[in-house]
């Protein structure tokens, strides 16, 4: 494919579609399809036909096609890391667009290559029980608009690894770049096993409840997974599900600023905030507080922000106007509740309608709208503590449970981490994902494991067979 090819072959006429708007100007990047139930419908019924020819392929040769597809997609990287930058916002470098399209690549080829081996149950003279995974049916993948083509990886390259087909519903505000992931992937697979419903909330909707759909796979609000809880029960789907997290962050005592200020920024403003699992509220020990603060404070003055396009950004906009105003309202809130605002804490507009200065928020404490809701955007309140087991009371308060940092000595950190109710928790770090790696949340997180060989085994039926 040419320079522009690869958008050229996803958009459709304007007529016929709904413009996608660049997130950093505003300006039409192109048009998506605007499918409908009958349009699902269809897909289901096509994926359902198609996916016992893929099933009966095997592993070995289902795995072949995939790592063609991720060179597929290996080759065109930079035109689906453009698409990236410009429809959801993130810049191409750091860990942006480009991060995310070569992400792509990865995380198939890691699907294809993890081995699921029959598991030995029991075995005595004249018996022996084996535990197999087999294909599930349909696999319906309901992906985020933060890290679209990415995510929907994680739900498509196993979901297809283990013999199912996949209908992917990516979201509304940015479903071009799911829609070019997939084009990608399809150069190179049967016709029918992967397919995009690129539609409505109706669509959406109407996903968990379909009898022909066997198991689906949502990333999002946990308001919208309580509701595909809801709807999924006459069918029985079964569910993985990752939704919101307002993960904390402790920093013990004694613990170098300056060494964990780079790790501690990232894991909070990677992506501008918007991503699950970043750092979205930190508990700082009184004794190193001021110092975390100045040195956060520092590398937030120094990051450049702006359009994902230009190359020497590392921060972009928000990626809709709705999270741009829940990030305005949090910090009009905090600053009216008398919290100190560090650095940031107002639009910049002179980049575009929807940039916002990278904040630091302190002199806050639990209970303000910042600290117990998720922000989802480039903002940061550091809360001062005194007492560690108060502190640890405090990470376990949310309702969420997606992910966890502590920062300092390892070891006092690993006994801290040990308490901290997440279904990831990191030291010396925040966000860092493996792809051999499970991950998943637990209480109003999500529950299911994505990545590596639980990750495989989630989109497939456990079958015992004994002889």
């Amino acid at each position: 494919m040419t320079d522009n090819a690869l958008l050229n072959a996803i958009t459709v006429a304007e007529a016929a579609g709904r413009a996608i708007p660049d997130a950093a100007t505003g300006e039409t990047i192109g048009y998506a399809p605007v499918h409908t139930v009958a349009d699902l419908d269809a897909a289901v019924e096509t994926a359902r036909e198609a996916q016992t020819g893929w099933a009966a392929l095997g592993h070995h040769e289902r795995s072949r096609l995939l790592r063609i597809a991720a060179d597929e997609i290996e080759a065109h990287a930079e035109e689906l890391a453009q698409i990236i930058a410009r429809e959801q916002g993130k810049p191409l470098n750091g860990a942006g667009a480009r991060f995310e399209a070569g992400g792509c690549a990865v995380w198939v080829r890691n699907a294809a290559d993890t081995a699921i081996e029959p598991e030995v149950l029991f075995e005595a003279e004249g018996t022996r029980s084996e535990l197999h995974y087999v294909p599930l049916g349909v696999v319906a993948a309901i992906g985020p608009w933060n890290w679209p083509a990415l995510i929907g990886i994680w739900q498509i390259a196993p979901s297809l690894r283990m013999g199912n087909a996949v209908v992917v519903k990516p979201s509304s505000y940015t479903p071009l770049s799911v829609l070019a992931v997939v084009e990608l992937m399809n150069c190179h697979l049967p016709a029918g096993v992967l397919t995009v419903v690129s539609g409505n909330r109706e669509v959406g909707a109407r996903i968990a409840s379909h009898p022909g759909i066997d198991k689906v796979m949502f990333t999002g609000s946990t308001e919208t997974g309580r509701e595909i809880v809801r709807s999924s029960a006459d069918n029985l789907a079964r569910l993985t599900l990752e939704l919101g997290g307002n993960d904390p962050g402790i920093v013990l005592p004694g613990a170098d600023a300056r060494a964990i200020a780079e790790g501690l920024f990232w894991g909070i403003f990677i992506n501008t905030g918007q991503t699950c699992a970043a750092l979205k509220r930190l508990y700082v020990h009184d004794s190193v507080h001021d110092d975390v603060v100045a040195a956060l404070a520092e590398i937030a003055d120094a990051v450049p922000m702006g359009p994902g396009t230009e190359e020497g950004n590392l921060l972009g906009p928000l990626t809709t106007p709705q999270q741009f105003e829940i990030v305005g309202r949090l910090v009009d809130d905090a600053r009216a509740r008398g919290a100190r605002i560090v650095t940031g804490g107002e639009p910049a507009a002179e980049l575009g309608a929807q940039f916002y200065r990278t904040t630091i928020v302190t002199d806050i404490e639990d209970g303000a709208a910042l600290v117990d809701e998720e922000q989802f955007g480039p903002v940061i309140p550091i809360i001062r503590y005194t007492d560690l087991e108060d502190a640890i009371a405090r990470a376990n308060a949310s309702e969420q449970g997606l992910g966890a940092s502590v920062w300092g000595d390892p070891d006092e950190a690993r006994r801290v981490a040990e308490r901290i109710e997440a279904g990831t928790v990191w030291i010396n770090q925040h966000g860092t994902l493996n792809p051999m790696v499970p991950f998943g949340g637990v209480k109003a997180s999500g529950y299911g494991l994505e990545f590596g060989a639980h990750g495989l085994k989630a989109v497939a039926a456990p079958k015992v067979i004994t002889v």
